[in-house]
């Protein structure tokens, strides 16, 4: 690979100075460190999986390529995905990046008036689309999209070669690569496309999830994401004998950057998972080396090997809870930098022969580093996952930082806390607690919204996340809530919810959980009972959604999780712990509007939805309640 074509990246694995790049650098590093390693893999409906080398890779997504430029669409233009996380999405991605195409991403959760609402906003001119589900949502609101006159999709409900419809013209990407293979542009002048891209330019507008306001398009630039890539492979030590499992949403900053860019720079090979609900079984077929995850996947993980201890019986309850101790107990000397010693790690080895390779068993068996983002991970669970042999690295980060600001790297990993920031990125704490990030992966802007895009972003550069944290003699950032997410009782007492939900979402018992009382005398916590928890309460009973609802509110099943949860917050302040348990019998969702695409709660929502029952909680226990510290 000349210099003269990626100026900043002169080999693979060479040291990364922060200079201007794009993605299409970053595209090209991957390329040249071995066209003929396998850089994608997909499980095909007989139970074989199929796999993609890198040149055959790069061949399609020139012919992709070649399509959109022979589709009218001209660099700058925006282009949309709505899709689950696929092969296809990362080609039409890549494609539109070596085209200097600016990619809008759109949740496939999302209904037609808020794909609606992206697709105006943005301007988008072309969608590429999964499915006939999702191209119905398009053709629904087309009508009001001006801007739009194309439409790709991935698996279409049928192969019409290019129909109109009322003057969209709906194409398959089949025909797309049929047609951009026939074009007469063979072999690609990768060089042109990487001087043709600028690293100011806009690569993507990502619309945040919109907790407590209308989504915002994040503008992020190819500098921004091509030093976040780099800056992240310098602490992640991915290389080409690494395989990852892709199952996140790659609408979503976290996936597109970890698994999907940084895995191609880095050689990986990505794998694909058939959905969420295959994951484990993608998991043990593949067995990743590298697996990205969200701390849902790491809690339900544990929720599992916990289960199993219970229903185990005396023996193994006894068995796993002495390996547990030695895990710990060897966990705290390499933490500390101390040496195991010959009998510890004997001991250990039995340990891991009766136990954990069990663990590892369900992971595939080859897993080095699971990486957990986009939420808070509890260090309970990040604790007992390293005592097993299995690292989490936590890191931080949000969409309008490229995503990532700070990881925890391999060799000095600090529960609890997030790691220390990249390379280039600077990080502190204002006066009111609020973390501030300063760096070269900062966003352009919000689409069109130059006044919310000052408030965002000072003068000198430091962005407002948003969220509270503390900053350690080390420069580890510690996560402590959301800055909009802060109940003040009226005895003017500051309460952060996050960690109390945390404490009471590890009860088996717990579903889900929020805790209120912003401006109240004392906090409540809003649960959502697990399916264990139904069992519990009603022995013999036969349990399904159908009666959950009916039953949230029955005096067996609140006694036991208000024991539950009073129990589970007793390491808090007198002041910080709820009151009052309200339960609630049917699940938070996306559908049902209480979750963004990206599972955040959406507190408003859920506030406004219980108003009347939160509000008769409070007022049957005014009189009793004690004032709080």
């Amino acid at each position: 690979m000349p210099d003269s074509v990626v100026p900043t990246i002169r080999e693979a694995g060479a040291p990364y100075e922060f200079g201007p790049g794009t993605l299409v650098d970053v595209f090209l590093h991957g390329l040249g460190i071995n066209r003929e390693r396998t850089a994608f893999s997909v499980r095909q409906e007989d139970g074989e999986w199929r796999s993609w080398t890198a040149a055959e890779a790069a061949e399609r997504i020139q012919h992709i390529s070649a399509a959109l430029t022979d589709a009218g669409l001209e660099p700058g233009d925006r282009v949309a995905i709505l899709s689950n996380t696929r092969m296809e999405w990362a080609l039409a991605d890549w494609a539109c990046i070596v085209s200097g195409l600016v990619v809008v991403t759109v949740y496939p959760t999302l209904p037609s008036d808020q794909v609606l609402y992206i697709l105006k906003d943005s301007g988008a001119r072309a969608i590429f689309v999964e499915d006939g589900d999702q191209l119905a949502k398009v053709l629904q609101v087309h009508d009001q999209l001006p801007d739009l006159t194309s439409v790709f999709v991935f698996d279409p409900p049928e192969d019409d070669g290019g129909a109109d419809h009322e003057g969209i013209r709906v194409r398959s990407l089949n025909r797309m690569e049929a047609s951009g293979r026939s074009t007469p542009r063979s072999p690609p002048d990768w060089a042109e496309s990487a001087s043709r891209v600028k690293p100011e330019d806009t690569a993507t507008v990502i619309y945040t999830s919109g907790t407590t306001a209308e989504p915002k398009g994040v503008m992020l630039t190819h500098h921004n994401l091509f030093t976040n890539t780099v800056g992240a492979s310098r602490v992640l030590p991915i290389t080409d004998a690494d395989r990852v499992l892709s199952w996140l949403p790659l609408s979503h900053a976290f996936e597109r950057l970890a698994g999907h860019f940084l895995m191609w720079y880095s050689g990986a090979e990505i794998a694909y998972a058939g959905s969420v609900t295959t994951v484990a079984r993608d998991m043990v077929e593949k067995s990743p080396t590298f697996v990205i995850g969200v701390p849902r996947l790491y809690e339900k993980f544990y929720d599992a090997v916990m289960e199993s201890v219970r229903a185990g019986g005396a023996p193994k309850k006894a068995i796993f809870g002495l390996a547990k101790k030695i895990g710990d107990r060897r966990a705290d000397r390499m933490l500390a930098g101390k040496p195991v010693g010959r009998l510890l790690e004997g001991a250990y080895g039995i340990a891991e022969r009766l136990v954990f390779t069990k663990l590892h068993e369900r992971t595939g068996g080859a897993v080095r580093y699971f990486v957990s983002g986009a939420a808070p991970l509890s260090a309970e669970i990040a604790r007992f996952f390293y005592a097993g042999g299995l690292v989490v690295l936590e890191g931080y980060g949000l969409t309008e930082t490229s995503p990532v600001t700070n990881v925890n790297p391999p060799g000095d990993i600090r529960f609890g806390k997030v790691g220390p920031p990249l390379l280039g990125t600077e990080i502190r704490i204002a006066d009111d607690g609020e973390i501030l990030v300063r760096g070269p992966q900062i966003m352009k802007g919000y689409f069109g919204r130059p006044e919310a895009t000052a408030e965002a972003v000072t003068p000198d550069g430091w962005f407002h996340t948003g969220d509270i944290g503390e900053l350690d003699s080390d420069g580890y950032l510690k996560i402590t809530d959301r800055k909009k997410n802060l109940l003040v009782t009226a005895a003017g007492k500051n309460i952060a919810p996050q960690p109390i939900e945390e404490l009471i979402a590890r009860s088996p018992y717990v579903e889900q959980v929020v805790l209120l009382g912003d401006r109240r005398k004392f906090p409540l916590a809003l649960v959502v009972p697990s399916f264990q928890a139904y069992r519990t309460a009603f022995p013999g009973r036969p349990i399904d959604e159908a009666v959950m609802e009916e039953l949230a509110e029955h005096s067996s099943l609140q006694g036991l999780l208000d024991e539950e949860v009073l129990a589970r917050v007793e390491p808090c302040a007198r002041y910080e712990r709820p009151k009052r348990v309200l339960l609630v019998g049917r699940q938070f969702s996306v559908e049902g509007g209480e979750l963004t695409p990206t599972l955040k709660v959406k507190r408003r929502v859920i506030e406004k939805r219980y108003a009347d029952r939160i509000e008769n909680v409070y007022q049957r226990v005014e009189a009793e309640a004690e004032p709080c510290d």
